[in-house]
């Protein structure tokens, strides 16, 4: 081979391997419009960064960078738009540089604080609010170090960089985080960017936890197997799905099909045979994998929030607190109300003249309707709504409840022929809803809470079912936002009893923002 020729080959493999290196990132981060990937399945590297543990890393990479990008703006532009009639520091001069000074401390310390606050950690990632709780914690506590400071060392900085700054990074922070986990959760429907899981436990613990991730499209998890005890089952079927019954739930034998499989995840469900020590062991032995090991608590509908962990002479002890239906998380709930339904009537008055005008010529009738509700503890009162059925309505009743296609004793049809013209596409966006709006201000409702229920429907609650009185209920909720009507009633009642134990400001600021876009894409509403 002629030098030229040796020369043509290298380069040629040059390009190749150049071609093949942004092929792979373009496969890590690229794609086609209609969100799915085109994989290259034979190169294990690309294989690896959509369903094993790379693409946790390349994902923290580039909100790392991403965040980096909003801070140093937000800085930037503060420093820049600072807004001071004069400069002076202990009556100095007060010079840029040292301004500039403070902002890079600032700058320096934000990103530091994402870092502390593990605001990137693998658990929280594209998983409930824990990620946007953390990012907030951090910023806040940034700038409230750096007030601190300021006061102890005299220093005069200017209202407005602190004013401009923290709402706006917070803000963009948090947008920026919602941005990636949409874009994650869309590769996560094609079976994308998923930690592949093996699930160990008895028959009915591991079905449930299967059930459980396929209900979630955050669950983050692609089970690839079951490990039982004592079964000859080679398959599952759960949902619709065949899971393969790889093993039983002995250490080797889990960890052999960990390395097999190329799982990332072993999660076990309940008990298991031999107890703790069986978990113990499994966990030793998955230390040579790069498997993590879960544990399903048994704790039904309690949240990570009302768990802590506290050891006690190597015991592991876990406190769950009770759930709080007073006190000062309540009032703040009821100030945030107080102000938010104030300026939605505001907002939204033209609004609902217009749909009071277009109910009025619609149909013969009141423009409002209004019915008994149970509250909170049981307390009557009346809601009200725009009238989005004709006048006699509550007398047809009886006659279309052998129709009846709601969940339990809640009545619902797709075609009720009681409803409107105008009431159909109000009922489809929730707009005969927005007086509720005058519930909240009153006190009888909240913004996110338990649907509010019929006195014939509360007659016939059992015991349990009953805590959803605890607190009062709210013009949205998880119900709502989980699929509404075409939900069964335990998974109705489970949602809101969930809620109620377990409740948060920060988690009902995301089912507002998941309102919103039910709102434009509506599920169950009839």
């Amino acid at each position: 081979m002629s030098a030229i020729d040796d020369f043509q080959a290298r380069a040629g493999q040059r390009a190749g391997n150049g071609a093949g290196f942004w092929r792979r990132h373009l496969v890590a981060f690229g794609g086609r419009m209609d969100g799915a990937w085109d994989l290259d399945l034979e190169h294990p590297a690309a294989a690896d960064v959509h369903s094993g543990s790379l693409w946790a890393g390349r994902y923290r990479r580039w909100l790392r960078w991403t965040d980096a990008a909003i801070i140093v703006t937000t800085v930037i532009a503060a420093y820049s738009l600072r807004f001071e009639p004069s400069d002076a520091l202990n009556g100095h001069s007060w010079r840029g540089a040292s301004y500039m000074l403070i902002s890079f401390g600032v700058l320096v310390a934000w990103l530091a604080a994402l870092e502390v606050f593990r605001t990137r950690e693998d658990i929280v990632l594209g998983i409930g609010a824990e990620e946007y709780k953390r990012v907030l914690d951090a910023t806040v506590r940034v700038f409230g170090a750096t007030a601190i400071v300021m006061i102890l060392f005299n220093i005069d900085i200017v209202r407005s960089y602190f004013a401009l700054a923290l709402p706006a990074g917070a803000l963009l922070l948090l947008f920026n985080r919602w941005q990636w986990r949409a874009w994650l959760n869309r590769q996560r429907r094609f079976g994308h960017y998923l930690s592949k899981a093996i699930v160990v436990g008895e028959k009915a613990d591991v079905e449930y936890v299967i059930r459980q991730f396929g209900k979630s499209s955050g669950a983050a998890y692609d089970v690839v197997g079951a490990a039982l005890p004592n079964t000859r089952d080679r398959h599952l079927e759960v949902a619709d799905r065949m899971i393969p019954v790889l093993c039983g739930v002995d250490a080797d034998s889990i960890a052999a099909k960990v390395q097999q499989t190329g799982a990332n995840s072993v999660v076990v469900a309940g008990t298991l045979p031999g107890g703790t020590r069986s978990i113990r062991e499994l966990g030793w032995t998955l230390e040579c994998t790069r498997a993590g090991l879960v544990l399903a608590s048994n704790l039904t509908n309690v949240a990570g929030p009302r768990i802590h962990w506290r050891p006690v002479e190597g015991l592991p002890l876990m406190h769950v607190e009770r759930p709080q239906f007073t006190g000062g998380k309540h009032t703040l709930k009821r100030a945030v109300d107080l102000a938010a339904a104030t300026l939605a009537l505001v907002l939204l008055a033209p609004v609902m003249l217009v749909l009071a005008i277009i109910v009025h010529r619609d149909s013969e009738g009141p423009v409002f309707f209004r019915q008994q509700r149970v509250g909170r503890d049981g307390q009557l009162f009346t809601i009200y709504k725009f009238r989005s059925m004709v006048t006699t309505a509550e007398a047809e009743l009886a006659r279309l409840v052998p129709r009846n296609e709601g969940a339990g004793p809640l009545f619902k049809m797709k075609d009720d022929p009681r409803v409107t013209r105008c009431g159909r596409w109000m009922r489809k966006y929730s707009l005969d809803e927005l007086p509720q709006f005058w519930n909240v201000l009153r006190g009888d409702m909240s913004l996110v809470g338990p649907r509010p229920p019929l006195p014939s429907e509360v007659e016939g609650y059992k015991s349990d079912v009953r805590r959803r009185l605890l607190i009062k209920p709210g013009i949205t909720g998880l119900w709502q936002v989980n699929g509404r009507s075409d939900l069964d009633w335990d998974e109705s009642v489970r949602l809101d009893l969930y809620y109620v134990e377990n409740w948060s400001l920060t988690g009902d600021i995301m089912i507002l923002w998941r309102t919103v876009k039910v709102l434009l894409n509506p599920v169950g509403a009839y």
